[in-house]
């Protein structure tokens, strides 16, 4: 298991193939968000967190 290895991460890496460890979409998105953030600070507006989803607990059965 290495850098040769196609189903280790670290073997992903340095064949070049992105497989299911390194989502092009993923990544993609990832670019996408920092760059914006990057944008809006240099405009000199103020960029908000995302709100975090609420998840609701499951009552206890009675």
């Amino acid at each position: 298991m290495g850098r040769g290895d196609k189903k280790s991460a670290k073997g992903k890496r340095t064949i070049g193939s992105f497989g299911v460890t390194r989502s092009k979409k993923k990544i993609k998105a990832r670019l996408k968000r920092i760059a914006s953030v990057k944008k809006a600070v240099v405009a000199g507006t103020e960029v908000k967190a995302k709100a975090k989803r609420v998840v609701k607990k499951k009552e206890a059965a009675e």
